[in-house]
C-alpha cells in the first residue's frame, strides 16, 4: 500500500515530530528513468544522422519534374546541360509512346527518349515543326538560342542527320500530335495534325503509329501511385508559406484567444465552441465539394497553364478528394449529431471549466507558457519537413537495363549509337524505406514528448496552487511555472521521454497492422468467413482502446510525476489506483469536460483547414511554377499542425482539470472525505454547481 501524498506535495513532518514548511512538490526528488532519457538522446542523434543522408543524398525536384534521356532532372540549373526553367519533359519520339503502350510489348516508356522543354510542343497548321535535341556537336548554337527558335533546328542538319530524323532516330523529331501541360508532363492528344501528318509523308518519314494508346500510355505514368505519391509531397514543399501561416501563426492566435476567451467569458465558450465547431466541419465538408467537382466549377485539373477547354484530362488526386468528401460527410453527420446530443451536458461542462478558469486567473503565466515548447516545434518541424522532402527524393538515378530497341543519333560521336541508349529511373533502396519509417517515427516521438513536457509542467504549476491553498497561502512558489520547468528539466525528462515511447510505439503498431490490412484488401485476401471478418474488426477495435488508455493514463502518470516526482511506472499506479478508486465520482465531471476541449482543438484544427483552402485558392498556387496537385495534403498537413498546435495551449485547461480533479480526490481520500487543502476559489466553484458533495461523497 502506498503513503498518504500529503507527505510529499503538501507539508509534511519531520523526524522530531513538526510540521515543516516550504515542503511544496519538492520532497524526495530524484532523477528517474534515466536510462530512457539516454535512449531519446540517441534517437536524436540517430536521427540527424539519418535527415544528414537526406539532405546529401536528396533533391526536391525530382518530386515534381522528370528525368530527361541523360538522367539530368528537370528544371535543375546544376545539370549538363543547364534545365533551369527546362521544367516539362517531353517524349521525342512518338512509336516508343505507342510501343510502350502495348501489352505484347516489352518496351518500357521510361525508356523512351526524353529532354526537357519550357512549354509543349504544338503542331502547325501550315509547315511542319520539329523538336531537336539539346545542340552540342556541331550543332552550333547555343540552349538561349534553342530554346528561342521553339527548339527547331533542322535546317543545319547534315543531310545524314536529316535521314536518320526522318527515321524517327534524331537529333530532330517531327511534331505530330498536340501535346498539353499535365504535372509537367507533356501528355499526347491521340488525334495527330493532319497537315503536320501529310508533310511528314511527303518527306518520306517512315509511318508513325495513331492510337489511343499513345494517350494512355504517358497518362498511365504520370498517374502511377509513386508519381501521385511524390506529387504530394512536392505540394507540402511549395506550399510552405501555407503550412507556416494556417499551421504555425493562424493556430497560435486562435489558441491563445481561446484561453483568454475560457478566462473571462467561461459561462458562453461551450456554446460558442459547439456552435462554431458545426459551421466549420460544414465549411470545410464544403471545400472538399468544391474541389472534387461536386459542387461549382472549381474543380482541380491536372493541366497546368492556358489549354483548350474541350481537352479533358483526369488524375487520381481528383478521385482522392472525392473519397475525402465522402469521408468528411460521414464524419459531419456523426459529428452534428454527437454535438446535438451533448447540449444537455452544456452546463456541467460550464461548471469544470470555471475550475481551469480561477486556476488560469491565479497563476497567470499558464496562458503564455505554451509559447516555449511551441517554439522548440516549431523549430524542429521547420526542419523536420526540410529532412522529409530530401529523403523522399533520395532515391539514385540509374540508367535502366533494357533490350530494347532505343537507338538515337549521337551528336557527340556523329552516328546512330544504340548502345546504352536506355533511359533513366529512379531507385530507391530498402533502406531509404527504412529512414524514411524512422524519420516519420522521430517526429511522433518528439512530438509526444513535447506535448508531454508542456502536460507536466502545466500539472506541475496547478498542482502547486493547489496544495499551498491557492492564492491564500504563502507557500506558493513564486513564478510556479517556471519552478515546474525546472523540477522537469532536473528530475523528469527520462520519465516523459519513456511515457512518449510507449504512446509512439503502440501508434506505430496500430499503423502498421492497418497497413497490412489495407495490402491485403488490396490483393484480396482478406478473410471471407465471418469469424475472420470479426477477428479483423475486433483487434482494429482494440489497438484504438489500447491506445486511447493509455494515452489517457500517460496524462495522469504525467500529473503524477509532477506532483510526488516518482517515476513513470510508479506514478502510472498511483493515478490508475486513485482513478479507479474515485471512476464514479471524478468520471461524470471530467468526460463532458474534456469533450468540449477535444471540439475546441478541432475547431482550431478545421479553421487552419478552411484558411489553408483559401489561400491555395490564389493564383500563385493555381497555375504555372507553383501549382500544386491537389489541396488535398498541404490541406491535411495544416490541420494536423493546427491540432497540435491547440493541444499544446489547450493542455493549460485540460491538465488544470485533471490536476485539481486528481488532488480533490487525493486530498478528500487522505482526510476522510473532507478536502484540506482545496482553496477558497475551487470549494466555491464547486458548490456552485453541488459537485462538492457528489466528489467527496460519491453516489450513494
Amino acid at each position: 500500500m502506498r503513503g498518504p501524498l500529503g507527505a510529499v506535495i503538501g507539508r509534511y513532518p519531520s523526524s522530531d515530530g513538526n510540521v515543516q514548511m516550504g515542503g511544496i512538490i519538492r520532497h524526495n526528488r530524484k532523477c528517474r528513468d534515466i536510462p530512457f532519457f539516454v535512449i531519446f538522446i540517441a534517437f536524436w542523434v540517430a536521427m540527424i544522422v539519418n535527415s544528414s543522408f537526406g539532405f546529401n543524398k536528396g533533391n526536391p525536384l525530382r518530386l515534381t519534374y522528370g528525368l530527361d534521356y541523360k538522367g539530368n532532372v528537370c528544371g535543375d540549373k546544376h545539370s549538363n546541360p543547364g534545365l533551369r526553367e527546362l521544367e516539362l519533359r517531353y517524349w521525342l519520339n512518338p512509336n516508343q509512346v505507342y510501343q510502350s503502350g502495348l501489352k505484347s510489348s516489352q518496351f518500357k516508356l521510361a525508356n523512351a527518349r526524353t529532354i526537357c522543354l519550357m512549354d509543349c510542343p504544338f503542331p502547325s497548321e501550315d509547315q511542319l515543326n520539329w523538336v531537336c535535341d539539346y545542340p552540342e556537336g556541331d550543332i552550333h548554337i547555343s540552349m538561349e538560342d534553342w530554346i528561342d527558335r521553339s527548339y527547331d533546328y533542322f535546317e543545319f542538319l547534315t543531310p545524314e542527320m536529316r535521314n536518320t530524323s526522318l527515321q524517327l532516330q534524331g537529333p530532330c523529331y517531327p511534331v505530330i500530335f498536340p501535346s498539353v501541360n499535365v504535372y509537367w508532363s507533356c501528355q499526347f492528344i491521340a488525334h495527330a495534325s493532319n497537315m503536320s501528318l501529310r508533310h511528314w509523308q511527303q518527306m518520306g518519314g517512315v509511318k508513325i503509329n495513331e492510337d489511343i494508346i499513345i494517350d494512355k500510355s504517358i497518362h498511365r505514368s504520370i498517374n502511377s501511385r509513386s508519381s501521385v505519391l511524390k506529387r504530394y509531397m512536392a505540394d507540402i514543399g511549395k506550399a510552405w508559406p501555407v503550412l507556416i501561416v494556417c499551421g504555425g501563426i493562424l493556430p497560435l492566435f486562435l489558441s491563445v484567444i481561446w484561453l483568454l476567451m475560457i478566462r473571462h467569458f467561461v459561462a458562453a465558450m461551450p456554446w460558442i465552441t459547439v456552435a462554431l465547431f458545426n459551421v466549420l466541419i460544414v465549411s470545410v465538408t464544403m471545400f472538399y465539394y468544391l474541389k472534387a467537382g461536386w459542387i461549382g466549377n472549381d474543380a482541380i485539373s491536372p493541366i497546368i497553364g492556358e489549354h483548350d477547354p474541350y481537352i479533358r484530362v483526369f488524375g487520381r488526386e481528383i478521385h482522392h478528394l472525392r473519397a475525402a468528401a465522402v469521408l468528411m460527410t460521414f464524419i459531419m453527420v456523426v459529428a452534428i449529431l454527437t454535438s446535438i446530443a451533448i447540449i444537455r451536458r452544456i452546463l456541467m461542462a460550464t461548471s469544470v471549466l470555471k475550475v481551469a478558469a480561477k486556476v488560469i486567473g491565479e497563476v497567470q503565466a499558464l496562458i503564455i507558457f505554451p509559447i516555449i515548447p511551441y517554439t522548440i516545434l516549431a523549430i524542429f518541424y521547420m526542419f523536420w519537413f526540410s529532412a522529409a522532402l530530401n529523403l523522399f527524393s533520395s532515391g539514385e538515378v540509374v540508367q535502366n537495363d533494357c533490350n530494347s530497341n532505343c537507338c538515337a543519333y549521337d551528336l557527340i560521336s556523329k552516328r546512330v549509337n544504340c548502345d546504352r541508349c536506355c533511359g533513366y529511373s529512379i531507385r530507391y533502396t530498402p533502406h531509404i524505406g527504412v529512414a524514411i519509417l524512422f524519420h516519420l517515427f522521430g517526429c511522433y516521438w518528439a512530438t509526444q514528448f513535447l506535448i508531454a513536457c508542456s502536460s507536466t509542467v502545466i500539472a506541475g504549476s496547478v498542482a502547486s496552487y493547489y496544495w499551498a491553498r491557492g492564492e491564500t497561502s504563502p507557500e506558493i512558489p513564486f513564478l510556479p511555472v517556471f519552478s515546474s520547468m525546472k523540477r522537469l528539466l532536473r528530475y523528469g525528462l527520462g520519465s516523459v521521454a519513456l511515457g512518449s515511447l510507449i504512446v509512439s510505439f503502440v501508434e506505430s503498431i496500430r499503423f502498421m497492422l492497418e497497413s497490412i490490412r489495407r495490402r491485403m484488401k488490396v490483393a484480396n485476401t482478406t478473410p471471407d468467413s465471418c469469424i475472420g471478418k470479426v477477428t479483423s474488426k475486433s483487434s482494429q477495435c482494440c489497438l484504438r482502446c489500447i491506445e486511447w488508455t493509455i494515452k489517457s493514463v500517460n496524462r495522469n502518470a504525467y500529473i503524477m510525476i509532477a506532483i510526488t516526482g516518482k517515476s513513470f511506472c510508479k506514478a502510472s499506479a498511483i493515478a490508475t489506483e486513485l482513478i479507479l478508486n474515485n471512476i464514479l465520482r471524478i468520471g461524470r465531471v471530467n468526460v463532458i469536460g474534456d469533450v468540449i476541449l477535444l471540439l475546441g482543438k478541432l475547431c482550431v484544427g478545421l479553421s487552419s483547414a478552411l484558411f489553408a483552402f483559401l489561400m491555395l485558392d490564389v493564383h500563385k498556387y493555381r497555375s504555372a511554377h507553383n501549382k500544386i496537385s491537389s489541396p488535398l495534403f498541404p490541406v491535411l498537413v495544416s490541420w494536423c499542425l493546427g491540432y497540435v498546435v491547440a493541444t499544446l495551449f489547450f493542455a493549460v485547461v485540460e491538465m488544470s482539470i485533471d490536476t485539481i480533479i486528481l488532488s480533490f480526490c487525493q486530498d478528500s481520500e487522505e482526510h476522510q472525505g473532507t478536502a484540506q487543502y482545496a482553496p477558497p476559489l475551487l470549494i466555491e466553484t464547486l458548490n456552485d454547481q453541488n459537485e462538492m458533495q457528489r466528489l467527496t461523497q460519491g453516489p450513494q
